[in-house]
């Protein structure tokens, strides 16, 4: 028997799993909305889900603040309940061959940055920056970057004085030896400046495709992270960021420059990207990599004959065969979308009986105009090897390159079409979420969910608009059924009383 929880979330399959529990998608039982539950079992050595709710419930109402459903206990489970959302910028990172362009790059970091700002606005530090800790949206949202899991938060000011938490030194390293900053390596209490330190190593991270201090093997994990903070704080800036425009040395710089309890200027590091964005010549208009990725990929299956698709193989194409490689199991802080290695294919997953019409409205987009209010209005073309000149690091001395991991070259360029474009109109259409799904066969509503159910992460991402289409569908049909049935149930009990009056008139 299906286990529903809260009362009204029918549990389906397992999307992700962690120290803390596991993540499942869940249906509500009367208006079929899809969800994501977070389950930990009570008698863990350390719960931290119900202190996660407490923390989503003060953040609620945040731009890119996951809506908490329902949270509590349930039998031997504390159980959180969340919106659903898309993949997360590693699943995305890896979908896009592990690298992602400036124009990509600094459109994620403008939001990422603002949501950092609102966590630390309300008094918390989130302590563990990481791509997986950023997801999606879905549907109308899905060019808003959320994010998530606060399993590892800390108030680093007291709510009624605000005063700030004490310096202290000889703490263990919390959260995610990568991204972790310097400070915290050694053992420094962490504040605001930590939070946008990590998030500096994790744009870097896109951009170069590695990090210098990856892959470093060792015994234990005390000496992995001693070998991770050793090359961490033996790499100069201007190494780290070589070949990439100045404004990420700057970043760093900036970091590094703040003092414990000072507070960040965060529109100052928004404004240094903002600027490098203009400079480039890029229009902010939502098209990320992946988007561009996903339309040459639905391109290529157009034009690829029916009979050369394998059996049950869904129409919008496989996935990279490394991101079917990428495993985020065991990690601390699982993603709704974690479940990358579960690419079970089926018929029923690219049923035929499922027609996609795509509508797109066209607005301009800046990055003051939230993109779930607007949809595309500029595309731009792939990466070419001719457009604007890149601002870049001066080479470093080579005496401070040696014994370093050599740096991927990134040196690509972007370059903004005309309305000439032949595809920019089918680009809008693709990056659209405004999505409407026609059934022919209508299915039963469970059935339909477990199709979806079988489908890759990321095919579930880019058609789940269709799925709360039918889902609202259904629930605008109950109600119609509900109303007519209530009318014909007034005309039964008032029809005799009606009849009488005609006759005595």
């Amino acid at each position: 028997m299906d286990r529903i929880v809260g009362g009204k979330y029918k549990l389906g399959r397992k999307i992700g799993s962690g120290s803390f529990g596991e993540i499942h998608l869940a249906t509500h039982v009367d208006t079929f909305e899809i969800v994501a539950v977070k389950i930990e079992n009570n008698k863990t050595k350390h719960p931290q889900l119900l202190y996660e709710a407490k923390l989503y419930n003060i953040l609620q109402g945040g731009s890119g603040i996951p809506a908490i459903k329902w949270s509590g206990v349930d039998g031997e489970d504390n159980i959180l309940v969340l919106d659903l959302l898309g993949p997360s910028l590693e699943d995305l990172f890896v979908y896009c061959g592990r690298k992602f362009q400036l124009k990509t790059v600094l459109m994620l970091a403008d939001q990422m940055i603002t949501r950092i700002e609102y966590v630390h606005s309300k008094g918390f530090l989130h302590r563990d920056i990481k791509p997986d800790n950023f997801l999606m949206g879905l549907g109308r949202k899905a060019n808003q970057v959320y994010i998530i899991d606060f399993g590892l938060a800390k108030r680093y000011r007291d709510a009624t004085t605000h005063r700030h938490i004490p310096y202290r030194e000889n703490k263990n390293l919390t959260g995610t030896a990568r991204y972790a900053s310097c400070n915290t390596h050694l053992g420094i209490e962490q504040s605001r400046r930590d939070d946008l330190e990590s998030l500096g190593y994790v744009l870097l991270y896109f951009l170069r495709g590695s990090l210098p201090w990856q892959g470093l093997k060792a015994a234990t994990k005390k000496q992995k992270y001693d070998k991770i903070c050793e090359k961490k704080l033996s790499t100069p800036i201007e190494v780290l960021c070589k070949s990439h425009p100045v404004e990420f040395a700057s970043y760093f710089h900036y970091c590094h420059s703040l003092t414990f309890d000072q507070r960040p200027d965060y529109g100052f590091l928004k404004r240094l990207f903002r600027e490098l964005f203009t400079r480039e010549g890029f229009e902010f208009d939502y098209i990320f990599d992946w988007t561009i990725l996903k339309y040459q990929q639905s391109q290529k299956n157009k034009t690829q004959p029916h009979g050369l698709q394998g059996h049950g193989e869904s129409s919008s194409g496989a996935i990279r065969k490394d991101m079917e490689k990428h495993q985020v199991t065991g990690s601390n802080n699982a993603t709704y979308s974690a479940e990358l290695t579960d690419r079970m294919r089926s018929n029923t997953a690219a049923s035929p009986g499922i027609r996609m019409q795509i509508k797109s409205p066209i607005n301009r987009m800046t990055p003051e105009n939230p993109p779930e209010r607007n949809m595309l209005s500029h595309s731009q073309m792939p990466p070419s090897s001719s457009g604007p000149k890149r601002y870049t690091t001066k080479p470093s001395d080579s005496n401070n390159t040696t014994n370093h991991h050599p740096i991927p070259d990134t040196t690509t360029t972007t370059t903004t079409t005309g309305p000439s474009s032949s595809w920019i109109s089918s680009l809008r259409r693709i990056s659209s979420a405004n999505v409407t799904t026609t059934i022919e066969k209508a299915p039963d509503m469970a059935n339909h969910i477990q199709n979806l159910s079988l489908m890759g992460t990321l095919e579930l991402w880019f058609d789940l608009e269709g799925c709360y289409t039918v889902s609202l569908f259904y629930y605008n049909t109950l109600s119609l059924l509900s109303f007519l049935c209530l009318l014909l149930s007034i005309w039964i009990y008032h029809a005799p009383l009606i009849v009488k009056g005609v006759h005595e008139f």
